[in-house]
């Protein structure tokens, strides 16, 4: 115990300043603004870096930590397409809007939005509709005239076939009444035999 107390109030003035900068440093550490500060450099750093390796200006060329592999190696695939670069922001775009909830400005926008498609879509539902019926009842009628003519069409076929069907039989019969008797013997030269 071989200390003053003009050593021990400076010892414990020091200690004091060395609690009071690590509780700062801790405070700032955990407070939500800090932190929420900290995430925003961080999302506006990868923003950049992945917008500057897909439009190919990116000079570090280096690999980055394990933590961010994947991400760099997607970033290394679609580097210089512009047409990749807008897919993935229209993704990663979609990705943050379905993250935050939707303000009630937002969700009264989008709902009269709904309802004015739908009020504006009805009559044009309506009148496809209408079209479409329209159609049916046209191509019904065709379709029933087709069926007729093709009904029409095979009798009159019918009727040919039969009717050449008897011509040829009666041909034939009279062919055979004709040429086709047997012959007499009278009527065979004679033979000599």
């Amino acid at each position: 115990m071989g200390s003053t107390p003009e050593e021990l109030n400076t010892e414990i003035a020091g200690t004091r300043e060395t609690l009071a900068t690590d509780l700062d440093a801790l405070q700032d550490r955990v407070s939500p603004q800090a932190v929420l500060d900290r995430r925003k450099a961080a999302v506006r750093s990868r923003a950049e870096g992945l917008r500057s390796r897909v439009m190919g200006s990116d000079s570090s060329g280096g690999l980055s930590s394990a933590g961010s592999g994947a991400v760099d190696t997607a970033q290394h695939r679609v580097e210089g397409s512009p047409l990749v670069a807008g897919t993935v922001a229209f993704f990663a775009g979609m990705l943050v809007s379905a993250a935050i909830p939707a303000t009630r400005t937002e969700s009264r926008l989008s709902q009269k939005a709904v309802d004015t498609a739908k009020e504006h879509g009805q009559p044009a539902a309506d009148a496809m509709k209408s079209a479409g019926q329209d159609m049916a009842a046209e191509l019904k009628g065709s379709a029933q005239q087709a069926v007729q003519e093709v009904k029409s069409s095979t009798q009159q076929s019918a009727q040919r076939v039969q009717q050449e069907g008897r011509s040829s039989a009666e041909e034939v019969r009279s062919q055979s009444q004709s040429g086709s008797q047997p012959q007499s013997p009278s009527q065979f030269p004679s033979q000599s035999r």
